[in-house]
């Protein structure tokens, strides 16, 4: 498999640009960005993990086409999205940049991504980036689509742009490094894409679940693709989420946003657990109000148990969660908004929902 056998454009008129998804392609990243001519200087944002497993490589590549590359490395903790890490970031990259012609890379998961597209954003009024999503919720999910930001001690995102990438690079080999929880973490927006939008991956993980979790290739390629397309449509429909149509990605996150606020943004939840609690807890809540058959409701909750995800939490109390939920940037004037699956495949947009149907659902997953 030496080419990217596998490729998606995000039409967005000037902003367009491809997503290519494939086994041991890093070799390919050079010819691709000299036909992008984003500049000559990267500097590539990343941890110490990363930069440790497979910097050299990139680094010995990117010289070989006759790019200089400058590593700068943050925490690999969501507590990196901090404006202080973010400042700091940026005066160290003003000082570098003299007389250079720079360009961003993200090479690392969501947090990195979220960070470097946002720095990106703002430094010079705008500068390029592409991303190199190294985990498997990056590859499916957080590396597509351009929304970048960093965190409030309040809630989760609550600064930050639409700056599109100009190119998302999905290397599967790179999950080879990562651990079973990593893994798992990734299945949780898999599962989401599922429930959305397709039925079948739905019920393709159902019966694949030991292939996926031990890292068959295959099915991993699958997977990425399936998921990349699914978010690609959507953004192209919404890209900067006002009509609703995008807001459907956020299943499970409005209440998985408040957990892992509520847990301080420690190890304690990762963001997968976090939304896997969301989305059964969104599920109860569709249940409740006649849209889901509880049958669905149990095969979602059952598909998260043979992952080895959470469909409840412990050492959180209620009204912890329901504070953090009220800084949700999905609520609309004051009005809770919440997407609710309505089958396999298929959601709805529900505002206004009576606080104790949302706080009943919640305290049923909170052992």
């Amino acid at each position: 498999m030496e080419n990217h056998d596998k490729k998606i454009t995000v039409d967005l008129g000037p902003r367009s640009y491809d997503i290519l998804i494939g086994y041991k392609i890093i070799d390919q990243l050079g010819s691709i960005l000299e036909k992008l001519n984003l500049g000559q200087d990267a500097v590539i944002i990343t941890n110490q993990t990363i930069h440790h497993l497979h910097g050299g490589h990139l680094h010995s590549h990117l010289s070989r086409y006759g790019y200089s590359t400058r590593f700068m490395l943050v925490a690999d903790s969501e507590r990196s999205k901090s404006y202080k890490t973010c400042l700091d970031l940026i005066e160290k990259i003003a000082a570098y940049d003299t007389k250079k012609k720079i360009f961003i890379i993200a090479f690392g998961g969501g947090v990195i991504g979220d960070l470097s597209g946002f720095i990106a954003s703002i430094y010079k009024r705008g500068i390029p980036y592409i991303q190199i999503p190294t985990t498997f919720l990056a590859q499916v999910d957080s590396s597509i689509g351009g929304k970048t930001g960093i965190d409030l001690a309040s809630g989760k995102n609550l600064i930050g742009s639409f700056y599109q990438p100009r190119l998302v690079f999905s290397d599967i080999s790179f999950l080879r490094t990562l651990s079973l929880k990593q893994i798992r973490n990734g299945m949780a927006e898999v599962i989401k894409y599922g429930v959305i939008k397709d039925r079948a991956l739905f019920g393709y993980i159902e019966k694949n679940y030991k292939n996926i979790l031990q890292l068959n290739i295959e099915s991993i390629e699958k997977i990425v693709y399936a998921c990349s397309k699914i978010k690609s449509g959507v953004v192209e429909n919404d890209e900067l989420d006002k009509t609703g149509k995008r807001a459907t990605l956020n299943l499970g996150h409005t209440i998985g946003h408040a957990i892992e606020a509520a847990a301080g943004f420690t190890k304690e939840y990762s963001h997968g657990e976090a939304v896997a609690i969301g989305m059964v807890c969104a599920a109860d809540i569709s249940v409740k109000l006649g849209l889901l058959a509880a049958g669905d409701a149990k095969r979602i909750e059952n598909v998260f148990k043979k992952i080895g995800l959470p469909v409840a939490c412990s050492n959180l109390k209620l009204e912890q969660i329901m504070q953090a939920q009220s800084h949700d940037k999905k609520f609309i004037h004051g009005t809770n908004r919440f997407v609710l699956p309505v089958g396999i495949g298929k959601v709805t947009l529900k505002e206004g929902i009576p606080a104790d149907i949302v706080e009943q659902a919640v305290s049923r997953r909170i052992k």
